[in-house]
Order: structure tokens, then C-alpha cells, then sequence
């Protein structure tokens, strides 16, 4: 692989530009920049062919002599979370075992890795302090829009995968999935979604697609219970207060168990948001695709708008929907306003998917 260094990632590198024999090709080559995101030096990579980004974190002086190292393992392990099948990554790798560092020569291409910068700083917030290969935050900046300089406009992420779809011959994904159809349980109102999503994320990640899917703002505290039959086996919570409240179900943290763990067709899961209004989702599991070829959740269907924030559970929306149905009413302005921040939007399946696109 061509690795065409800023001169002040050369410089800290502390090594001379080597030269290129023969000629390039734009995947299997990258542009690399040095830059300090929340005072740590991060070397930002673009790939030539798709400005795919790959993002290296809080280096450290010895860290520089084995960048060729990193940015293997890097590649492998972005990919890899992204559900890339690894005989995929293999190949790709194996293709171009070796990095050569050289200068970076191309104006445009420059420019172009000057904007991947900006979009990794966009996700700076999301950066793990622990960890130098940044694989969220890669994966995001991947999702950012970019201009070809003609007007159009692609995601790297997209580009990327068809360039190595090319290579491979075959479809790049695999992973395994659940369909499931999650309702709002309310008595006089239909709201519910089916969705299909990847079942190595934890509830921590679940609950932010939920949220996604139902256009709350993630506003307020909440849970999972796991049922087997009618019995319940676990419940998962988002925050350590909740161990000073036992129940009679064994309690445990969202983050620390993976979808897979318990789901299975015809596995029953509530999930309660907002503690005060008291959300309760039912959530049912429908199948499990062993060998399903995409990589982001989604939404298949669904019906009904959620109800808005804080409105006060069940009877608060039911008052609120008979104010705002008479524009007479006595509280209809101020409710209108309140409302008008707060209220979620009409459920709109292709807004709903292209938002899914980013949670993971």
C-alpha cells in the first residue's frame, strides 16, 4: 500500500520519503495526515479510491516506528467491526502487504484529506481514550457526505464497499440478524415498528436504534426485561442507581450483554423509556437470519407517531391530543408551543433509514 504522508506526519516519523514503482492504484493507496484532536496527535488516513477514513489516536513517540503495523491492524479492525466478512479483509490486505511512505504529491488529493479531517473532528466527542485505532469514530466519519468537486455527492463508507465488492467478486457482509416487531403499548393508539438488526450490538446500542426509530431524544432513563415463556430471566439497566433498587429479576448492566446472548425467534422483551410517562415497548422477536448480507439496521415498516416528550404517560397524551383537536380550546396556544419543540414527526420510513445509518 502507498501511504502519501503529509511532510508533518514525515517529519514525525523522522523518515526520508521513499520512492514509487510504478503506478498507483487509488484502492490500495491511502493519504495520511498528522494532526492533534483533544491534545493527542492522531494520524488521520484517507483512502484514495472511496476517502474511506481510517483514524489512529493518541500516538505516542514509539508508536511512529511501527506506523506500518498500526495501519494494518487498523484497517482490520475498522473493517471488521463493520461486519466485513475477514476472507474480504484478508484478500484486500494480502493484495498490498506492505506499506511504502512516501510525500504527497496531488493538490486535490490534499484538499480532499484536508475535509476527512474535519469530518473525524466532527465525532472528537466520541473518541475512546483508551483505545489508539478508533473504529466508531472511523466508521461514522465514513457516513459524513463528501463532494467529488463536480457537484455530486457520495458517502465514503458506500464507495468503499463497492470498490471491494470489484475485488472480491461477492457480496462483502455477513452477519447475523433478527427481525422484530417493537409496539408502543398504549390502549387506544397503534404505534409499533419491524426492524431488522444485527445481533452482535449490546442494549446499550439497541436502546439508541429504538430511540432512533421512534423519534424520542433519549431524554430519560431506561430498561430492558428479558422474558423466557412468561417468566422473567434478566433485567439490564442503563445506570448504576439502579442496583440500589433490587427487584425480584436478576439486574445487570445494558453494556455488558450482546442481543445474541438471548434473543431467538419468539424471544419476548419489554423495554421501558422515561420512568415518569412510563413507555413500554413490547418487543418480539420474529426470526433469526444467520447469513444476512447488509450491515445496518433497519426499518421494514411501521405505523402511528410517537407521542412527545414529557407529555405525562398514557392520560397526558390522551388530554393533549383533545386540546390540540379544538384550536378553541382554552390551553391550545400554549400547548401548540410547547409542543412545537417537543413533539416527534410523523413517521416517515426513509427518514427513519437513512438516520439508522448512523447509530452504529
Amino acid at each position: 500500500m502507498f501511504i502519501q504522508c503529509t511532510k508533518k506526519l514525515l517529519d514525525q516519523m523522522k523518515r526520508q520519503p521513499e520512492p514509487i514503482a510504478g503506478e498507483e492504484q487509488p484502492l490500495f493507496s491511502w493519504h495520511a495526515n498528522l494532526l492533534t484532536i483533544n491534545r493527542r496527535k492522531t494520524v488521520v488516513l484517507m483512502n484514495d479510491a472511496s476517502r474511506y477514513p481510517i483514524i489512529l489516536y493518541g500516538l505516542k513517540a514509539g508508536d511512529f516506528s511501527h506506523l506500518e503495523t498500526h495501519i494494518i491492524e487498523a484497517i482490520r479492525q475498522v473493517w471488521s467491526d463493520a461486519r466485513m466478512k475477514p476472507e474480504v479483509i484478508q484478500q484486500y490486505l494480502g493484495s498490498s502487504p506492505h506499506c511504502i511512505f512516501t510525500k504527497t504529491k496531488n493538490r486535490k488529493r490534499v484538499a480532499q484529506l484536508t475535509q476527512i479531517c474535519v469530518n473525524a473532528s466532527i465525532f472528537m466527542n466520541k473518541m475512546d481514550p483508551e483505545q489508539m485505532i478508533q473504529s466508531l469514530v472511523s466508521r461514522k466519519a465514513a457516513k459524513e457526505f463528501v463532494g467529488d468537486g463536480k457537484g455530486d455527492y457520495y458517502y465514503p463508507s458506500k464507495k468503499l464497499y463497492e470498490q471491494l465488492e470489484g475485488l472480491a467478486g461477492s457480496p462483502i457482509f455477513r452477519c447475523s440478524a433478527a427481525t422484530m416487531k417493537v409496539t408502543l403499548k398504549l390502549r387506544n393508539h397503534k404505534i409499533w415498528r419491524r426492524l431488522v438488526i444485527p445481533v452482535d450490538i449490546n442494549f446499550e446500542q439497541f436502546h439508541e436504534l429504538l430511540q432512533t426509530v421512534f423519534g424520542w431524544t433519549d431524554s430519560h432513563l431506561h430498561d430492558f426485561t428479558v422474558y423466557k415463556g412468561n417468566r422473567a430471566i434478566v433485567n439490564l439497566v442503563c445506570d448504576d442507581e439502579s442496583f440500589d433498587f433490587p427487584g425480584n429479576v436478576p439486574m445487570s448492566m445494558e453494556t455488558d450483554h450482546l442481543l445474541s446472548e438471548y434473543v431467538s425467534p419468539g424471544t419476548r422483551i419489554t423495554y421501558i423509556y422515561d420512568f415518569g410517562d412510563n413507555w413500554e415497548h413490547e418487543i418480539m422477536v420474529e426470526s433469526i437470519d444467520k447469513d444476512y448480507p447488509k450491515i445496518d439496521p433497519e426499518c421494514l415498516a411501521g405505523e402511528g407517531t410517537t407521542p412527545p416528550e414529557d407529555v405525562g404517560g398514557e392520560p397526558g397524551y390522551e388530554y393533549y391530543l383533545e386540546v390540540m383537536a379544538y384550536p378553541h380550546h382554552p390551553e391550545y396556544q400554549t400547548m401548540a408551543e410547547w409542543s412545537g419543540n417537543n413533539l416527534s414527526a410523523n413517521f416517515n420510513l426513509q427518514m427513519v433509514n437513512n438516520q439508522l445509518k448512523y447509530v452504529l
